[in-house]
């Protein structure tokens, strides 16, 4: 079996998987709000490193030699994802009804069809009733949806709407829903910009979060610069891979042929 064929073709869809990746990160670099991911690759000559000491075998014997190379001719693969929630910069808009949070790790909540869902974009605006709405048009919540189930509607007269840093708002009395999960590394991205936690029961609200920016929104934490880094490097390792598979497959065969024909 030619190992080193099938572990190069791996690693090629390891690589493939990542330009996705990449791609979508580069195509929401102006999206507001919008979070970067990353994928982790497996490296199995860190992992042996760092295990060696606990494998089922002893070193320096035949089934430690045979654990060894079976673990090395493993192929590549993405063993882990993650978003990276780091700070975007504050871009702004003077816009009255656009929301920046300043703060890491906590978010705006709007109501959507599939219920309760997180998100960092706070361009907002107003529906015909006056609702406070996401471009989307899902209804942004205020702190005490969860016993109320109120909406934030704004008087469509007024012509000043001021929010301070916890999110009051002056001229209803409403207040934004600011919530902090407890641990983002649950929080599963969906379409819209939005981010879903799993039990809406654990959600935090936070009273005094001093972080509501009026008049600016976060701008997408994605580095363009380091992501065509990435993306040239991806696209030089699915080469290298490609020639890899080449040799096995042509250069090496056609050797042993040429080898056991020259016998025969």
């Amino acid at each position: 079996m030619q190992t080193g064929y099938y572990s190069s073709a791996a690693g090629m869809v390891a690589q493939f998987n990542r330009l996705d990746t990449i791609s979508n990160n580069l195509a929401n670099v102006n999206t507001a709000g919008f979070k970067e991911d990353n994928l982790v690759v497996g490296d199995f000559m860190r992992i042996y490193k760092e295990a060696r000491d606990e494998l089922p075998n002893e070193n320096q014997t035949q089934e430690g030699a045979q654990f060894l190379n079976r673990t090395m001719t493993r192929a590549p693969q993405i063993v882990d994802s993650y978003t990276d929630f780091s700070l975007g910069n504050l871009q702004k808009t003077d816009n009255t009804l656009d929301f920046a949070l300043s703060k890491e790790n906590i978010f705006f909540a709007v109501k959507t069809p599939q219920g309760v869902r997180l998100t960092r974009d706070g361009s907002f605006t107003t529906n015909d009733e006056g609702k406070l709405i996401t471009k989307q048009g899902y209804e942004v919540l205020p702190s005490d949806y969860f016993t109320s189930g109120n909406s934030i509607e704004l008087n469509l007269q007024d012509n000043v709407v001021q929010v301070d840093k916890n999110g009051q708002i002056n001229t209803t009395g409403s207040k934004l829903l600011i919530i902090q999960p407890d641990n983002t590394a649950l929080l599963k991205k969906e379409g819209d910009n939005l981010f879903k936690y799993e039990n809406e029961s654990e959600f935090l609200p936070i009273e005094d979060s001093n972080a509501v920016v009026q008049g600016f929104i976060e701008k997408s934490n994605v580095n363009a610069v380091k992501m065509m880094t990435q993306m040239i490097e991806t696209n030089r390792l699915v080469g290298m891979y490609q020639k890899a598979m080449s040799a096995q497959m042509d250069d090496m065969n056609m050797d042993a042929i040429n080898k056991v024909a020259s016998k025969s």
